[in-house]
């Protein structure tokens, strides 16, 4: 079996169980993208100023292949905070409308639209998700049933950050279409994590990630915008793709693809990722993560006694979830004293009134390192 473990960069002193904050990028795709670079800085000129076009155009060409929807409909982005803001700013949204999101979103992504709502007025709703979860579609009716008359926008996450859980968005698009409310999905966990077609997905906009669970450089994300609303997009930063003199296939693509002098490594390396995944069975190495996802939730359960917030299936979680702890910790030190005292990098947070531990599983993860952080916390909590 492929020792997958040789082929990330990572510490091997660490214990890294938290693939999910920012990914780890693959050797060869790691290679890729130092051969871009050097590639750039050979003759920046005739790489950004001649090049640029057709290397973008080919790149995005393979990304929405993978995602099953067309070259023009998806522009590559720095992360997903940044396609966040660029659809946020964009929607003209009034006093009177409101925005409908969960309780479960990331908080830079509930910051933006807070920030925005404070400044044009309109409302920013969290609609309450209660858990613990037993169904998929009793979680669409209780977040729908938070739609007004008013609702403008759906903004929600397909793998939430928080809490670890797949959301049932294409039920959610489907509903929101027929009422003719705008969809905005945060993919940032999405991509290389859980297959992602697009276009039987059926969101206004999706913003996703790459450089977690595809393993690409970081840098690089994407927003893919439906042919019928892409003409609400507006570019965030103004450069030569406004008023264009040599228009591009679109003007979505002229407003977003070029922002200025910028390293475009990252986003020429994204082909190399979807290839090493390919032939490497990617498939079978998710399910195998998330066996390992669910022996450390089991385990962890024994050793907490608090019961999950989500069914032990791949349909609520894949190689990404979350454990709860016990009230009585605090967060922040429980989460220092794990990394300084056993080397295990993982995050704990406080979500509502839960301490949620979150554990990320990829290729280079062993029953082993469950061994020691069940080790860790016994040691901890006991």
């Amino acid at each position: 079996m492929h020792n997958f473990k040789n082929d990330f960069l990572l510490n091997p002193e660490v214990v890294f169980l938290n693939h999910g904050s920012f990914g780890a990028v693959p050797k060869p795709v790691f290679a890729e993208y130092q051969h871009w670079q050097h590639e750039l800085e050979l003759q920046p000129v005739e790489f950004l100023g001649r090049r640029f076009p057709a290397l973008m155009q080919e790149a995005r060409a393979a990304l929405a292949s993978f995602f099953n929807v067309r070259a023009d409909d998806l522009v590559y982005i720095s992360n997903a905070t940044e396609g966040i803001n660029i659809v946020a700013h964009s929607l003209d949204l009034k006093a009177e409308d409101e925005v409908l999101a969960t309780d479960h979103e990331y908080g830079a992504a509930d910051r933006i639209w807070r920030f925005l709502a404070a400044q044009n007025g309109f409302k920013y709703i969290n609609q309450g998700l209660n858990t613990p979860f037993t169904d998929m579609g009793l979680i669409a009716d209780q977040f729908m049933s938070g739609i007004t008359p008013r609702t403008r926008v759906i903004f929600i996450s397909h793998y939430t950050s928080p809490t670890a859980v797949i959301l049932p968005v294409k039920d959610i698009c489907q509903r929101a279409r027929e009422k003719g409310i705008l969809t905005v999905v945060d993919g940032a966990h999405a991509p290389g994590q859980i297959d992602l077609d697009l276009n039987a997905l059926g969101a206004d906009f999706y913003i996703g990630n790459l450089h977690k669970w595809l393993c690409a450089p970081k840098g690089s994300a994407f927003l893919y915008a439906h042919p019928q609303c892409q003409s609400l997009i507006l570019p965030l930063i103004v450069s030569w793709g406004w008023q264009s003199e040599q228009p591009g296939p679109s003007t979505f693509i002229d407003y977003l693809e070029w922002t200025g002098t910028r390293d475009i490594s990252a986003f020429l390396s994204v082909p190399a990722a979807i290839k090493y995944q390919k032939e490497n069975h990617w498939s079978e190495v998710r399910a195998a993560c998330h066996t390992l996802a669910s022996e450390a939730r089991n385990r962890i359960y024994q050793i907490t006694g608090l019961p999950g917030i989500y069914p032990d299936s791949a349909r609520w979680y894949a190689q990404m979830g979350v454990a709860p702890l016990p009230e009585r910790i605090n967060a922040k030190i429980f989460k220092d004293e794990l990394y300084s005292r056993y080397k295990i990098e993982l995050p704990v947070s406080k979500w509502k009134n839960h301490n949620l531990l979150r554990f990320s599983f990829q290729a280079y993860n062993s029953l082993e390192d469950i061994i020691k952080l069940e080790q860790a916390l016994k040691h901890l909590l006991c």
